[in-house]
């Protein structure tokens, strides 16, 4: 008869950041739970539910929308705010508010608030911007409640060969009460359509460099900003994002290094970004409702607001993941993805009042966006309502037998629905749409407003290596409820572990990382210490730190917070980068000559970087394992603590080591600039299983 394990609080062994649950594992009494939770709006995340949405229950108290038409522009208006959008181009040249004429810069018309992607033919690789210029408008719905009006482009062969080959049809939607609006993009490819790779596609507003001076992303990374005059006067740096303001308008802000990957997010904390102008009392701000149109899962890092000043919604792009990540076409595939809506927020108060209130408010009416997704007003067939979608539920355990007998719960996994494919391929996938959330910690989750659709389910633990992928696929069809019950992960494990360097949570921000050059700083992060990694220049600090010889850490000794840099990068020899060795020193007894051993070792990032392992023997010919050239992720000069997350399971034989002190030698190979290399995720050897 097989037994049942129980779950316990996790083992005092490993010494993580986070805390374990104990439960029971009473299948039955959980599997009514959560049917319970998957027939009712029960999740695992609460909600405000204090928070009235403007327009929702006393429209009728707001004037009704209305849409005018001219020439060569329409106008949507409710009162509140007045939206000019070019016909047929569908390029948003005018916002009005708050008795702002517009908010937006007064320069080239079709460079105030547009879509856009960057894309290439395979053949030439040369990146080419589309603007995304309608041919056609057509108003989709007009009365006193709402309008949404449609600008479409059908693609083309023998036309510009500019033009992405997409069909495209830009929304735009008003809302009767609502101060701001919404857009929206359904790009679609026919079958037998010329190949082509997309690289980066998003919406972008350019506002009035005069009113809208101070930037917010979150509750920690707000400030008053230089102007793009300050940027054009200042000093160029290592690439042409980075500048040094050496004469900026505002004096608080010379000796300052401005950078637009400085403000970049992970999608999963991306909800709402944006700027505030003084005088009036005004807010911009770009709020997501959901991620499920975004590529590459919830950690993927992207671009928000910067110097300009600019706000952005990136829908997909490369940017710290590298060339795996373009969205490629071949052999007439045929394509169509929703991307969005986002919505474009507006919000005053008194001049008597606080401006930093609009932060406040923004974030409120972020999580009512959120509460209402998917919206009931969309009017494309292929945006599907609440009740045309699906649900999953169940319970993530871990199974480690090296750190407890029992099953561990899946603390705050991430746990999620994407394309089929292999564990961890959602990292990756760019095509269709993901749906995450967050276990609780005794690992129950939810999955709410799935499409339609043939799913894998993925999940990793933080803490623990690797990635989880469930057997079967999960297929949503219109209302569905699934419970999958209690799903066991086990994650990558060979034998006991001998020693560790680090957590397994994907990141490399529990290792060293270093005060910036004071001639180099952003003032903002130094205030904010938790994102110290974001300043510029931190990789020339391994030279100042390590001049002569490389890191060596000792295990039982050092400590990886202090003593392990967190990124292994070049150092600066001459006016050379060259590549650098760093060597793990550890103490082995009775060392099993004829038994194995396995090195585990998780990267947060790669970029242009190969690692090689050598074992008890610096010599370049005694190379025992080499990842090869990998990465393009670029997150060491963009300011990212990670990247694409990469695992090798290295064995070594028990006949390299000895029965006293070794070394691991870790080589990374490619020189020539300072921000090729890799960052360190977790390295954990591991002794012969019992009995082996």
């Amino acid at each position: 008869m097989m037994m049942r394990k129980k779950v316990v609080m996790s083992s005092s062994q490993h010494k993580r950041r986070r805390q374990w649950s104990s439960c029971s594992c009473l299948v039955g009494w959980f599997g009514i739970m959560l049917q319970l939770m998957l027939l009712t709006e029960c999740a695992v995340i609460t909600t405000n539910q204090n928070i009235t949405k403007k327009g929702n229950n006393d429209q009728e108290s707001y004037p009704p929308v209305r849409l005018h038409r001219l020439r060569n522009r329409v106008v949507m208006e409710n009162g509140l705010v007045s939206i000019t959008l070019s016909v047929p181009a569908g390029e948003v040249i005018g916002i009005q508010y708050n008795g702002i004429q517009n908010l937006l810069e007064a320069n080239k018309l079709d460079n105030r608030g547009y879509w856009d992607i960057v894309w290439q033919h395979p053949e030439s690789r040369e990146n080419i911007i589309d603007k995304m210029e309608g041919t056609n408008c057509r108003v989709i719905m007009e009365d006193e409640s709402q309008v949404e009006i449609s600008f479409t482009r059908t693609f083309d062969d023998s036309a510009d060969k500019r033009h992405v080959p997409l069909n495209i049809d830009k929304r735009f939607i008003l809302l009767r009460g609502s101060c701001g609006f919404y857009s929206y993009g359904i790009f679609e490819r026919l079958e037998g359509w010329p190949d082509v790779d997309l690289i980066q596609g998003r919406i972008v507003f350019k506002l009035d460099e005069k009113l809208f001076t101070y930037m917010a992303i979150s509750d920690e990374r707000q400030r008053i900003m230089p102007t793009p005059e300050d940027r054009e006067k200042g000093q160029p740096l290592a690439y042409p994002e980075a500048v040094l303001l050496t004469d900026p308008s505002n004096s608080f802000l010379r000796g300052e290094v401005d950078d637009k990957y400085q403000y970049s997010c992970d999608n999963n904390k991306c909800w709402v970004h944006g700027w505030i102008c003084p005088n009036p009392a005004t807010g911009f701000w770009m709020i997501t409702p959901n991620i499920e149109f975004k590529t590459a899962g919830p950690v993927k890092q992207d671009l928000t607001s910067h110097v300009g000043p600019t706000v952005l919604s990136m829908f997909f792009s490369t940017h710290y993941a590298g060339e795996s990540l373009e969205i490629s076409f071949r052999n007439g595939e045929p394509w169509k993805k929703v991307f969005g809506p986002v919505m474009i927020y507006l919000n005053s108060v008194s001049q008597d009042d606080d401006p930093l209130k609009l932060w406040a408010d923004a974030k409120g009416q972020m999580l009512l966006e959120g509460e209402s997704w998917p919206y009931d007003f969309v009017l494309s067939e292929d945006y599907p309502f609440a009740h045309q979608r699906g649900r999953v539920g169940g319970r993530l355990l871990v199974q480690d037998s090296y750190i407890s007998e029992s099953l561990i719960t899946g603390n705050s996994a991430y746990v999620g629905l994407a394309a089929p494919g292999e564990a961890g391929s959602w990292q990756t996938e760019n095509k269709g749409y993901q749906f995450w959330t967050q276990a609780d910690e005794e690992g129950y989750f939810v999955i709410k407003n799935i499409r339609p659709g043939n799913y894998s389910l993925y999940a990793w633990v933080p803490g623990f290596l690797g990635d989880y992928k469930y057997e079967n696929y999960i297929i949503i069809t219109p209302g569905s409820r699934i419970v999958v019950g209690n799903l066991v992960y086990q994650p990558p494990r060979y034998g006991p572990t001998l020693w560790e360097i680090g957590i397994p949570e994907r990141t490399a921000l529990e290792f060293f990382i270093p005060d910036p050059n004071p001639k180099l700083l952003n003032q903002l992060y130094s205030v904010d210490q938790a994102q110290k990694y974001r300043q510029y220049g931190l990789w020339d600090r391994y030279t100042e730190l390590y001049p002569t010889q490389d890191l060596v850490f000792t295990v039982g000794v050092d400590n990886y917070q202090t003593d392990w840099f967190f990124a292994h990068v070049t150092r600066l020899s001459g006016n050379h980068y060259v590549p650098t060795t760093w060597t793990i020193v550890f103490d082995l007894q009775l060392t099993d000559a004829s038994a194995i051993y396995m090195l585990q070792l998780a990267l947060a990032s790669a970029c242009e970087a190969e690692l090689q392992v050598r074992i008890n023997n610096p010599d370049p010919g005694a190379l025992y394992f080499t990842t090869n050239l990998i990465g393009k992720d670029n997150s060491i000069a963009r300011h990212g603590i990670h990247g694409l997350y990469w695992l090798y399971y290295i064995q070594v034989p028990g006949t390299l080591l000895t029965n006293g002190t070794n070394s691991i030698f870790l080589t990374q190979t490619r020189g020539g600039l300072p921000w090729r290399g890799v960052m360190y995720d977790y390295i954990r050897l591991e002794g012969p299983p019992p009995n082996s």
